[in-house]
């Protein structure tokens, strides 16, 4: 029997192993698209405790305890950090078969050299061990970084942030690229005229540029698009249920706009053809710039109302939807491609019935003109997890190029999450060795070896454009 988490996690053969600790392990993480604090990182910020940097803002633990029968004033509540974190262990057990219980154990062996199964029994003692360590210099955010060997990362960032910390990062010359992300759903989120209002006055404050018509609104947009880019950001990011794809014509956004700026509510129609006519502006501003455009797809968010209203969004209570996808996608994108403004995307798919979809869809975009232009992008949430990133492998290994594969990222607002890279890449070595030991594949482990290192960090490296400014790794 082998033992629980050990060198060879995951890996279930001779070949999986070799791949694994010669060739995957050691390379460098690029972690692309997260939802970390730059604030956190410019001041270097020092975590008090273990349910600090462990449970704050996890909402995939709170969903673990509240299953588990946990009140919720030990997941977002005001009880004591420890009280909080002996309800996290008491919950882990429960856990089994989860990715949490994975992930628990690999971040506690990774960063504190924990190898105890953390359950009631455990708890006290590792919570006063790592909190102990966690005080100390070599665990600022900062070394965490650095502890798990990471090389650049992409914080996601809404169009009116300052990047203010971003630039204190530069100036201040810390060594990993920490790059702005433009994530501009507020911008396009039509849905409450109060809202979006409130929204075009803060850029009009923050841009000084007056907003009487579309045309204004673009334009001050567009300033924070080239602002952004001035601070080194590369990657734009859209979380949507589904891609717009509606048919409109200019007079009828600048209708629609004036609708709203007037403090009118929007009907349905009118809200999908002004999503449409933003998603392309910001489409054709990254093909401008060159940047890669990502969009993660078919979440349904905010599913409970009582608890929505009463702790808000990004708390716990959302879930996969079903939404369909292909035409609209395939109507935004050929529109983008007919007009030769398709930049490099990369589609993030929520629903495993979709998978295939996703895969196919990014191959009718490759145009030869850059290797592995539109992807299907890594496991994504719920699908974050063992099945769930073997079926999006296996998904688009038969439907596209796996070897072009830009790889793994994190989605977290944990510093505690890149041993999601390792998984990831515990689990893409074992697909590789169990086929070559198979007989399905060639026994050349300095290709296939050299394909792993291309999907862990080369692809990326490439893809992004940051040849200048992240080291090449033979």
């Amino acid at each position: 029997m082998k033992k629980f988490l050990d060198e060879d996690f995951l890996l279930q053969n001779k070949t999986a192993r070799k791949l694994y600790h010669d060739h995957a392990k050691s390379m460098p993480i690029i972690d692309y698209h997260c939802h970390l604090s730059p604030q956190q990182i410019a001041v270097d910020h020092q975590f008090q405790n273990l349910s600090e940097v462990w449970l704050a803002g996890d909402h995939y633990k709170w969903r673990a305890m509240r299953t588990n029968g946990v009140d919720e004033s030990y997941c977002t509540g005001g009880r004591p950090d420890p009280e909080k974190f002996a309800q996290w262990s008491a919950t882990v057990p429960y856990t089994l078969r989860n990715p949490l219980y994975h992930w628990t154990h690999m971040e506690l062996q990774r960063y504190f050299g924990v190898k105890d199964i953390l359950d009631s029994t455990t708890a006290s003692r590792i919570y006063e061990t790592c909190t102990a360590m966690l005080q100390t210099k070599e665990f600022t955010v900062k070394n965490l970084l650095r502890k798990m060997n990471v090389a650049l990362v992409c914080t996601t960032d809404d169009p009116l942030d300052s990047l203010e910390h971003h630039i204190r990062l530069k100036k201040d010359g810390f060594e990993i690229p920490i790059l702005p992300a433009f994530r501009p759903d507020q911008a396009m989120n039509v849905s409450s005229a109060e809202n979006f209002n409130a929204y075009v006055r803060k850029l009009e404050a923050l841009t000084g540029i007056a907003v009487s018509s579309f045309d204004d609104f673009l334009y001050a947009l567009q300033s924070r698009h080239d602002f952004f880019a001035s601070v080194g950001c590369k990657v734009s990011d859209h979380g949507l249920e589904e891609i717009y794809a509606d048919d409109f014509t200019g007079s009828e956004i600048d209708a629609i706009f004036n609708k709203i700026h007037s403090g009118k509510g929007l009907n349905q129609t009118e809200q999908r053809k002004f999503r449409s006519a933003m998603l392309i502006h910001f489409a054709e501003w990254d093909w401008e710039k060159g940047w890669v455009q990502q969009f993660h797809l078919g979440a349904l968010r905010n599913n409970n109302s009582r608890m929505m209203q009463q702790l808000g969004p990004d708390t716990g209570w959302d879930s996969i939807g079903d939404f369909s996808q292909s035409r609209a996608l395939a109507a935004f994108l050929n529109k983008l491609d007919s007009d030769n403004k398709l930049a490099k995307t990369i589609i993030y798919n929520l629903n495993p019935a979709d998978n295939e979809l996703m895969a196919t869809m990014a191959g009718n975009f490759n145009d030869g003109s850059v290797a592995g232009k539109v992807q299907f992008g890594s496991a994504w949430w719920f699908l974050d997890q063992k099945d769930g990133m073997i079926k999006q492998l296996n998904a688009l290994s038969n439907m596209g190029l796996l070897s072009r594969f830009v790889g793994m990222l994190t989605d977290s607002r944990s510093f505690l999450s890149y041993p999601r890279h390792e998984y990831f890449r515990r689990i893409l070595c074992n697909l590789f060795g169990e086929e070559i030991e198979n007989g399905e594949l060639p026994d050349d482990i300095d290709w296939v070896g050299s394909v792993v290192k291309d999907i862990c960090y080369r692809n990326a490296r490439n893809y992004f454009g940051w040849q200048s400014i992240l080291a090449d790794i033979s």
